[in-house]
Formats: C-alpha cells, sequence, structure tokens
C-alpha cells in the first residue's frame, strides 16, 4: 500500500530560492516498494551539490514550481540524455573530490529531521550510460550513505546509482532494513527482469547486502563488499559495545570511541592529494584536512554508538547464519591495515563460504577501504570482470574504454620505469611505402587488425597500447591467453595486479566468438598468432615466428572486411639475455617435477594439438638475467585491405596466400628494425640520459628512415 510521506527529505534537499539547479532528488519511505516518490530541487551545501533525480515509478512532483510531470516525460528525457558510448580517456572525476567534501555534506544530513531510511541519488553521478544496471550504495556505520563521494562521478557513468541514508537517530531494526533494500531490489527486478542489480555494501553494509542476496537467489545480484562488517564477533568492536553496554549513560562521553569507528585518518585525509607533490606540499594540504576527521564525532553521536553497535552484532548473526544461502556473484575487498575488523581473515572465509566469490586485497589501506587515497572503485568492478549490463558478460558491449585517470596511473605509476628504461620509438608505413614516425600509416576507422612478433613475455604491450591511447586515441583490444583470465591463480590475498590492469585496457580471452565480436564491432584488434610459444620461447629463438598451419585469423579479418597492419617489434635482446630456458630447467633433477605439475595444473588449451608446435606449448618461464636497456622499436607495415575480396572466403589457396605475406612481412618489418637499430645513436640508456641532461625531458632522436 502507497504511504505519501509529508516531504521528509533531507535538510539538504529541500528548495533553495539562493541556489537552484535543474537537477533534482527523489526519495523513498520506508513502508513499501510502491511508495510514492517525491522530489525537490536540488541545492549546492558549502559549494557542494549533492542530491539528483532518479526516476522511478509513480508520479514525480516538483516542489519548486508545482509542475506535474508523468513518469513517461521523465523516461524519455532521460533517454534522449542518456550516452550510448564513453570515448577512451574519458573523465572520470576521481580526484576531483576529497574527504573534506564527504564531511561537508555529512555535517548537513546528520541534522535530525524525523524521517525514515531513504534512498537518494547524487548529483555528481549524473546521467549513466543507456540501458546502465542499478547500483545501491549500502552504507557503513555512519549511515550517511555518502561513502562513495569520491566514486560518484565514474560510477554514474556506468550505474543508476542510489544511496541508502539512514539517520543518525533512526531505531529501524535490521530486519526492517532488509525489507527495504529487498523491496527496491524487487521492484527494479521486475521493472528490468534481464539487467544485474549491483550492491556495495561497505562494513555494515555488507551484512545488509549478503542478507539481501540469501533471500532473493532467484535474482541476479553483484554484490561488492568492502571490509565487511561480518566479522563483528571477532573484532575490536566487539569489547567496545561490551563495555557501552555496562557503563551508565552519563560516563559513555568519557569513551575514546573515534578511533574506533573510524580507521586511519591520515589515509582518509590523504585522499586524492597528488602523490608526486614535493613533500612539503603535501603535507600542507593534508595539515588542512586532518581537522576535518573530528567531525565524525558528530556523525556518529555518542548516544547513537550503542544502537549502532547492537544493529551491528545483529547484522552480522543474521548474515553469517544465511552465507549458505547466497547464490550471487560477489567482490570482496578488503584491507591490509584494517585495525577495526580482522578483514584478512574475514575475506578467507567469505571466499570459502560463498559459491561464487572473488577477493582482492589492498594492502595500504586501513578499515574506510573505499574514502582512501588510491582505490578507484570503478576501475576494480572493471579489472575484475564484474561489469555487466545482462545476465551474461559481452565483451563489447560491456566494455568501458579506460579513464584518464586510470591511463595516467598505469603510464605514471606501473609502467613508467620501463618506459624510461626502453624509450620506445614508433613508425609506420603509408599506402604508398614510406616509413614515417608515429601512428601516421595505421588506419584511424576500424576493423583493424594488427598481427605482428609476441615479444619474450610480452614486453611490448605497455609501450605499443599507450602509444595508440597517446597519438591516436584509439583503444586496441588485445587477445589473451586464456589462463590470463582463469581463477586458477585466485586466491584470498589477490591484489588488484598487473593481469587485473590488463582486463582494464581491453584485453579479452582468446576465442573464436570474441574475435568475431571485436571485428563485428570495428574494433582495433591486436593478435599475435605465435602466442605463448613466442612470449615464452627458447634459447636462440628471439624473433623468430611460432604461427599455426592454418590461416584461421586471414579468412575472419576477410568476412568483415577488415584492414591487416602486420609489425613488427624489436629490443627484448638488449634489456635481458636467456640463461635457462625450458629445455634447460627440465634437465635439473626435483626442479623437472615441479615444472612438470606447474605445467598439468596451469595448461589451458587454446588451440588443437594438431596445428604445429604453437599448438598447446609447454609454459614455463625461463631463468633472465638482465642486461643496460637498450631501446624498443616498432614497425607496423602497408596496409592490407580486405574488404571486397570475396576470393579470400571462398579459395583457401587465396587465403593461405595472404596468410603468408602477412607472416613475411612481420618478419621484414623485424629485419628492417634490427638492421637500421645499429645506425641509432642513442640506443643505449646511457646515451640517452646524456641527451635529455644537455636538451632536457624532450623526445630522443633515432635513426633516419
Amino acid at each position: 500500500m502507497a504511504s505519501f510521506i509529508g516531504f521528509q527529505a533531507l535538510p539538504f534537499f529541500m528548495s533553495n530560492p539562493k541556489n537552484k539547479c535543474g537537477s533534482q532528488v527523489q526519495v523513498r519511505s520506508l513502508s513499501g516498494a510502491d511508495s510514492t516518490v517525491l522530489s525537490s530541487d536540488s541545492v549546492v551545501v558549502n559549494g557542494t551539490s549533492i542530491g539528483g533525480e532518479r526516476r522511478r515509478g509513480g508520479t514525480s512532483i516538483d516542489q519548486a514550481n508545482g509542475q506535474l510531470r508523468s513518469k513517461v516525460e521523465e523516461k524519455r528525457r532521460v533517454e534522449d540524455d542518456a550516452l550510448e558510448t564513453l570515448k577512451p580517456l574519458w573523465d572520470d572525476g576521481y580526484g576531483t573530490e576529497t574527504i573534506k567534501d564527504y564531511f561537508d555534506i555529512a555535517k548537513d544530513i546528520v541534522k535530525p529531521d524525523g524521517g525514515p531510511p531513504r534512498w537518494f541519488s547524487p548529483i555528481a553521478c549524473g546521467c549513466p550510460l543507456k540501458d546502465s544496471p542499478v547500483l545501491l550504495f549500502l552504507p557503513g556505520m555512519d549511515g550517511t550513505g555518502l561513502g562513495l563521494v569520491l566514486h560518484h562521478t565514474a560510477l554514474g557513468k556506468a550505474f543508476e546509482v542510489w544511496c541508502l541514508h539512514i539517520p543518525v537517530h533512526d531505531r529501524t531494526p535490521f530486519e526492517g532494513l532488509v525489507k527495504l533494500v529487498e523491496e527496491t531490489v524487487r521492484f527494479e527486478h521486475a521493472s528490468s527482469p534481464h539487467k544485474p542489480i549491483y550492491l556495495v555494501g561497505d562494513n555494515f553494509g555488507g551484512c545488509l547486502a549478503l542478507a539481501v542476496a540469501s533471500r532473493n537467489p532467484a535474482i541476479d545480484l553483484v554484490l561488492i563488499l568492502s571490509n565487511p562488517a561480518t566479522s563483528f564477533g571477532r573484532s575490536q568492536l566487539q569489547p567496545l559495545f561490551l563495555l557501552l553496554e555496562a557503563l551508565p549513560d552519563g560516563l559513555h562521553s568519557a569513551v575514546p570511541y573515534l578511533s574506533s569507528i573510524v580507521g586511519d585518518l591520515v589515509k582518509m585525509a590523504a585522499a586524492n592529494i597528488e602523490s608526486m607533490l614535493p613533500p612539503e606540499q603535501r603535507f600542507e594540504r593534508l595539515s588542512g584536512l586532518l581537522p576535518y576527521l573530528s567531525d565524525f564525532v558528530d556523525i556518529i553521536p555518542m548516544d547513537s554508538l550503542l544502537w549502532k553497535l547492537k544493529l551491528l552484532k545483529s547484522a552480522a548473526a543474521y548474515a553469517n547464519s544465511r552465507l549458505h544461502s547466497v547464490k550471487a556473484e560477489v567482490l570482496v575487498l578488503f584491507s591490509g591495515k584494517d585495525k577495526i575488523l580482522p578483514s584478512r581473515d574475514e575475506a578467507e572465509r567469505l571466499k570459502n563460504s560463498l559459491q561464487d566469490c572473488v577477493v582482492r586485497y589492498f594492502k595500504d589501506s586501513g578499515h574506510t577501504l573505499l574514502l582512501e587515497d588510491g582505490i578507484s572503485l570503478m576501475t576494480v568492478i572493471k579489472g575484475t570482470f564484474k561489469y555487466r549490463c545482462a545476465r551474461r558478460l559481452d565483451i563489447t558491449s560491456d566494455f568501458l574504454p579506460p579513464s584518464m585517470t586510470e591511463f595516467k596511473y598505469l603510464s605514471d605509476q606501473i609502467t613508467k620505469l620501463f618506459r624510461v628504461a626502453t624509450d620506445p620509438i614508433l613508425f609506420s608505413t603509408l599506402e604508398d611505402g614510406k616509413i614515417m614516425k608515429g601512428l601516421v600509416g595505421v588506419p584511424s576507422e576500424g576493423p583493424v587488425l594488427l598481427v605482428g612478433y609476441h615479444m619474450f613475455m610480452g614486453l611490448e604491450l605497455p609501450s605499443l597500447a599507450e602509444g595508440f591511447l597517446r597519438e591516436k586515441n584509439i583503444m586496441i583490444r588485445g587477445l589473451a591467453h586464456p589462463m590470463l583470465f582463469s581463477r586458477m591463480f585466485e586466491s584470498s590475498s589477490s591484489e588488484f595486479s598487473i593481469i587485473d590492469w590488463v582486463k582494464v585496457f581491453g584485453a579479452v580471452p582468446v576465442t573464436g566468438s570474441n574475435f568475431f565480436k571485436l571485428l563485428s564491432t570495428k574494433s582495433h584488434v591486436l593478435l599475435y598468432p605465435g602466442g605463448a610459444r613466442e612470449a615464452l620461447h627458447y634459447k636462440g629463438e628471439e624473433y623468430k615466428l611460432f604461427w599455426p598451419d592454418q590461416q584461421e585469423f586471414v579468412r575472419m579479418a576477410a568476412k568483415f572486411g577488415a584492414t591487416i597492419v602486420p609489425f613488427g617489434a624489436v629490443g627484448e635482446d638488449d634489456i635481458a639475455e636467456m640463461l635457462l630456458d625450458y629445455n634447460d630447467l627440465i634437465k635439473i633433477p626435483v626442479v623437472n617435477d615441479l615444472i612438470r605439475e606447474a605445467i598439468s595444473q596451469n595448461t589451458m588449451k587454446v588451440r588443437d594439438e594438431t596445428k604445429g608446435e604453437v599448438a598447446n606449448p609447454n609454459l614455463f618461464y625461463p631463468l633472465m638475467v638482465p642486461k643496460i636497456p637498450g631501446r624498443f622499436y616498432y614497425l607496423f607495415g602497408k596496409p592490407i585491405k580486405t574488404k571486397g575480396r570475396e576470393d579470400i572466403l571462398k579459395d583457401k589457396q587465396v587465403a593461405n596466400q595472404l596468410y603468408l605475406q602477412i607472416k613475411a612481412e612481420v618478419e621484414r618489418n623485424m629485419a628492417f628494425l634490427i638492421e637500421k637499430r645499429q645506425e641509432d645513436p642513442y640506443r643505449s640508456i646511457v646515451d640517452r640520459t646524456l641527451y635529455k641532461a644537455i636538451h632536457g625531458p624532450i623526445e630522443v632522436p633515432a635513426f633516419e628512415t
């Protein structure tokens, strides 16, 4: 039964005649899924816009002008505003908000208004992509619903974001909160039965998410749990709870409880302070934010703390008793420096207890993981392949290209030293055969198939992907070995690793169906026919191609009229020397048994074993010794067009001739680079370092083409 609320919106949702904004906010009451949805003009609080309208059902009432809008009219406007796709290096807004914004907003939220728990959608989330799934944020002990404030802009591009606000003086029992979230989940499922519903639970919210999932196993739910409080019984909060229960009310204020419920205060204050700043500037900015952390006392006053601890105790017991019923997909994020909860042990327990659970470990983070420095939730979701808009992941339609923040992080934090050491330089070939510096010869319009040689350990990949993004703003979709995407290497202490970053930057398992989908969407696809056999080659096999006997990729490219660009890359022999390869290691007693066991457990088939040496090789890492770094060189050959070439599809001999032509072109490209690099006066890192010391941080020239 619908109940009309006497507009019990949060104080900052109320109309402000001095600060008008076109967006609005909706609030839903606790009394039922069909409750009337109210909206008012959003306002700016302490310079920060907070609420934004999300259309859900029923009628929207504009409190500012009294205009009545129907659900159909509102939905049409949302669809018109929705983006179809995101461009590579889009602005995810990460770094524009700090913990200061959290406290500026929270100080107004905690003012008593007598209202029940309710949903709101932040203005910063904006309008999501078309057909985006819903994300419901379930807060921690603070109850404000602002725990994603650092992530609103990024998440708002990919999700329809709703945040649950539990007023500080609200005394709704845990079962009541479960009912509220459950009714919202069921409403959303009824509206869009083929879309997943995301529940992001922080601390207490993790228990709430698990409870709802256990009661709704038939609904497609994706749970993202940040340091879930299911470990309450083994935490530091348990003795605090017993102490507060034993003390008379008048002595509660004597308990120094701030540090017991907040976590790493300095880590929170450091969120989004640029790590590359000089130490004195970082300290200055940090000092200006630390005073805000004392405001936690106002967000969770002492008279509410005991109730919240009781709520947390019942939430943990409820969730733990129903873990066996959770069928949802679960991603657990836990901190290595959580001083409040035993999150590391709890992550292992949940991974073993839940049917479909993946864990990511953030060793330098504290209890308030989502409010701390260096954790982009959208990046984690993408890197763990958890983002999807339907029941099954679609590697083309569900792919979100890397944002500028992700690109800068990869460039500055992950690949910078390697890029400096190898100083890669890229060349391409024009239609007339002229070789030019840069990627001008590579077509910008897809579908394009880049086919080349796989250096040892895929060392050429970072510079290649960065080069296309920097120069052409093109996202390369690499076809990678399925072993990279399997869970055989997953554990309860898996960190967000380079393998996750490979996924963020577009890699997918190499399968015929994925190849088909990428070409059908006119992507720039990266293919290594030699695969892992080339990437883990033996001694003396540098720059030798190990391609399959059949031209499986040529006919697929012709089917979609893709332009094939053969390329070569050299430089692996200038950075390391192989001492022992697979053939050497397998002869060593004890070691050979370990290698055989590892291969039997980890090898995944990609091709039929009858198709040559490249098919299902024995994969193992050789023993290498580093050299003084040389330089990486890339040459993209003359584009080969297949559009209109029906003969490739009809005649296998023609397809095979093209296949051999492409292979020969890759070999010629490498031979050209190996010869020409002898003419590069700055091939050595020593010479390049001297050049930059004299001329400044500019691009170092190479050989003449």
